[in-house]
């Protein structure tokens, strides 16, 4: 087993990484000859303030990290750190080859311990106090009460969403907006037993929050435990998060990074159409009748089978009892099926029936 660190100490600063703004700080842990698998690389970057890395292609790449660092003021979401996150998103999910991301915080402190509550510089108080209250009535095109949307379109910049699995790796304080980015933008969650700590921290300061934290929360756990974080504001632990279903699992700080990146390789493996179809699916027809989502999910199911390669893969794969290598392909568009005489058309029916019942 090998073992190596990420020491800032010891990284370069690179500036216009791929066209992108400022400068961050960059190490190589390993490269392909390190590996007898076919990873290609372990690089570490640092994005401070301001820094940002172009939107650029890793081909045959399948995994992305996602990291907030920030960790002298606790990761906190000020506006150019949630722009750099919704551009994080976007890129994610421009990018073919990325199947999974992990998200998670620097340090073990603080997964991201909420927003930036000074008022951006040049701007007074009671300046962006106006606009909020003004943005009530009269908000901007394109945005829902002054938010921006999301990568999808749907959801604010500070709480982005996109159609392929996100792991939440929370290794600190999860609180306020951080709170709501685990809600939001995650789908697996691990945390860290001894610093993972939950809070909503909106209540306690007089308001019900400006996204949709709370919203998101009554949905992912039972109402009694929702209503207790949110009206008491109490933080929780790891082991307490587990026992609502807010989280899927609790290790230890070592092993933190390590599982997630467990879990992402397991989804990285399966077909990658059908993995983000099942996340669409699931998110958008949640609150559908049972009846009409399944019939949705049966059209999906079509389009998976008769236009990715994909399903015959996996059928294949299970004959041959070999591990199935999923693409993603598309298939191109063929000539129609020949018209069929009467005879025919009741042979078809009879395999119908066979098939079917």
């Amino acid at each position: 087993m090998r073992v190596t660190n990420a020491r800032r100490e010891q990284m370069q600063e690179l500036s216009d990484v791929h066209g992108g703004a400022g400068a961050i700080l960059f190490g190589r842990l390993w490269e392909r000859d390190d590996f007898e698998t076919p990873f290609a690389f372990v690089h570490s970057a640092v994005l401070p303030p301001g820094g940002g890395i172009g939107y650029h292609r890793h081909y045959d790449s399948e995994e992305i990290f996602v990291t907030i660092d920030n960790a002298a003021k606790a990761n906190i979401l000020d506006r150019a750190t949630s722009d750099a996150i919704a551009e994080a998103w976007k890129n994610v999910w421009d990018d073919y080859d990325v199947r999974v991301a992990i998200l998670t915080g620097t340090g073990e402190r603080h997964f991201c311990a909420g927003h930036n509550l000074e008022p951006p510089p040049g701007i007074s108080a009671e300046d962006r106090e106006r606009v909020r209250s003004e943005n009530v009535f009269w908000p901007p095109s394109g945005t829902v009460n002054g938010s921006k949307f999301g990568a999808d379109g749907s959801l604010g910049d500070h709480y982005p969403q996109i159609w392929k699995p996100v792991i939440g790796a929370i290794n600190g304080w999860a609180a306020g907006a951080g709170f709501y980015l685990m809600l939001t933008s995650t789908d697996i969650r691990i945390a860290c037993e001894e610093h993972a700590r939950f809070k909503f921290a909106l209540l306690s300061q007089g308001w019900v929050g400006h996204g949709p934290g709370a919203t998101y929360l009554t949905r992912q756990v039972a109402y009694a435990d929702a209503m207790k974080i949110l009206l008491t504001d109490e933080p929780f632990g790891a082991k307490e998060a587990l026992r609502m279903n807010l989280i899927n699992e609790v290790v230890a700080h070592g092993s933190l990074m390590e599982r997630a990146e467990e879990l992402a390789a397991q989804i990285a493996a399966m077909p990658p159409v059908a993995v983000r179809m099942m996340k669409e699916f699931i998110i958008r027809f949640r609150d559908v009748p049972v009846g009409e989502a399944w019939r949705v999910q049966t059209l999906m199911n079509s389009l998976l089978t008769q236009i990715t390669t994909d399903g015959d893969e996996g059928r294949i794969a299970f004959n041959e009892k070999r591990p199935p290598n999923f693409t993603g392909g598309i298939r191109e568009k063929g000539d129609a099926f020949p018209e069929l005489d009467a005879a025919e058309r009741e042979r078809l029916r009879g395999i119908r029936r066979d098939l079917i019942g």
